[in-house]
């Protein structure tokens, strides 16, 4: 669980954030970094033998390993193999969770004076094939009174999509707001919601950019950095997420609980997103309150969702070609001011893909809450609320 750390404590202004270290350094882990290279040749001589002779290393050795990396410690090509070796053999539940570990060492976490936040974890290397819709999503909350944070980056490999911080830049916002800046959004009443860049937040996992781009392939650093949550509640933070493929849910499950989450609601969404397929009936899994976890369903056709496009479609003349250089689609500006364009007129009410994207989406996460009975019953409440225009209203408070 979240641990104060007195000592280390940097009060922003002390009646509504404060800064805080997530877990102390142990003894193991201080031996661990006392020789970075020593440490690193043993990692590496151990999860890069192959599939079949490659060993398991322990939650302190991941996380001493990521630190290292973190920290410039390690060479270019040591750090490659570190991350590679370990996707190759395949994680652990204790070397996933001790990259993560590492990260949150080297994370400035915020602890809120809201009593309930909502934590939008999106893939930090955006989208490629729809038109992103979440990036409106927290305004939208915060006009339905749950307080709501979403966070990121430009962009990174290995998809180099548009992301909440380019969407939200076209529409008018600036997207590098200081720790004290994301409080004071939160806690204001007439926002109620803020995004948290990662180059402010974690600046030394945000400068591996040429890294993870060298390494081509996704590694745990892509799992882990979304389920940071950066920003946390003074009594409760809800973490929503997304995923693809069927391997996932247990290692979000597993670190949503080590990062201290009151709560997860995990989506199978469009392109690892957590907006759901607006075509079918889909399957969640949610924990509440630390409880077990369960499987629920939906179906967008229950709130009058009726659409040929499982996502928000984005227009063929912006799709990039399978063969383009390997790094952002030249046409990503173009695709994150569509995409603005369309967020900003379903928060002014009009009936668009983006508008039932985020009704869905949005009566979801309000149920799962226990704000509503039923997602039904908190869709008519959210249909008023983008009829009305009030979260533009909300969501332009912001800039």
């Amino acid at each position: 669980m979240l641990k104060s750390v007195l000592d280390s404590t940097i009060q922003l202004h002390s009646w509504y954030c404060v800064q805080y270290e997530y877990n102390p350094m142990t003894s193991d882990l201080n031996r661990l970094l006392e020789n970075p290279e020593k440490t690193m040749t043993s990692i590496i001589q151990r999860v890069a033998t192959g599939p079949e002779l490659s060993k398991s290393i322990s939650f302190e050795e991941a996380r001493a390993g990521m630190q290292i990396v973190l920290e410039g410690m390690a060479d270019p090509v040591q750090a490659a193999v570190f991350l590679i070796g370990l996707r190759v053999k395949r994680e652990t539940e204790d070397e996933n969770k001790g990259i993560f570990q590492g990260i949150l060492d080297k994370t400035i976490l915020l602890k809120t004076d809201v009593d309930e936040l909502v934590d939008i974890a999106d893939p930090y290397n955006g989208f490629s094939r729809s038109l992103p819709s979440s990036p409106f999503l927290p305004a939208l909350l915060a006009e339905s009174g749950v307080a709501a944070v979403s966070h990121g980056r430009d962009t990174v490999a290995p998809k180099f999509g548009v992301t909440h911080s380019q969407v939200l830049r076209e529409a008018g916002l600036s997207v590098n707001l200081s720790a004290d800046e994301v409080c004071r959004q939160l806690i204001d009443p007439g926002t109620g919601w803020a995004y948290f860049d990662q180059s402010i937040y974690c600046p030394s996992l945000f400068e591996l950019d040429e890294l993870r781009k060298k390494i081509v392939k996704r590694t745990a650093i892509s799992t882990a950095e979304v389920l940071t949550g950066p920003a946390r509640g003074r009594g409760k933070t809800h973490l929503v997420t997304g995923y693809v493929h069927n391997a996932y849910p247990p290692v979000y499950t597993m670190l949503a609980r080590h990062s201290g989450f009151n709560s997860m609601l995990l989506l199978r969404g469009t392109e690892g997103g957590v907006t759901p397929s607006l075509r079918k009936r889909g399957e969640f899994i949610r924990f509440y309150d630390q409880g077990k976890e369960q499987v629920v369903e939906a179906d967008p056709s229950e709130i009058g969702i009726k659409r040929d496009n499982r996502m928000v479609p984005i227009p063929q003349a912006l799709l990039s070609e399978k063969d383009s250089e390997f790094g952002p689609n030249d046409k990503n500006a173009d695709i994150a001011k569509l995409a603005a364009k369309e967020g900003l007129e379903a928060l002014e009410g009009a009936g668009n893909a983006t508008s039932d994207a985020l009704l869905y989406l949005a009566s979801l996460i309000l149920w799962h809450l226990g704000k509503y009975n039923s997602f039904q019953s908190a869709s008519s409440d959210m249909r008023k609320i983008l009829s009305s225009g009030k979260a533009a209203v909300r969501f332009r408070n912001a800039a």
